[in-house]
């Protein structure tokens, strides 16, 4: 029987991901420094996070929800995701 799968467009959620991370981060006034520094994340690395040009791991998400006074759960609603 052959498997049926439902095309998720992934690029978009995690565009959607990043705009809502930088969003927060701007209504805060972190710089994306200060945002990756309390993230344990290096700045480039958060740099393309924002961009979704990276597929962001869930403990990383969990890092990053935290240092914007945020849950996982919040931070993905706001992305609509």
């Amino acid at each position: 029987m052959p498997r049926t799968s439902v095309k998720v467009d992934f690029d978009s959620s995690l565009v959607a991901l990043g705009a809502s991370i930088r969003a927060k981060r701007r209504q805060l006034h972190l710089s994306q420094e200060a945002l990756a520094d309390s993230s344990g994340l290096d700045r480039a690395h958060m740099g393309k996070i924002e961009r979704g040009e990276r597929n962001v791991s869930v403990l990383n998400v969990l890092r990053i929800a935290r240092a914007l006074d945020m849950t996982a759960a919040e931070l993905l609603d706001a992305a609509k995701l």
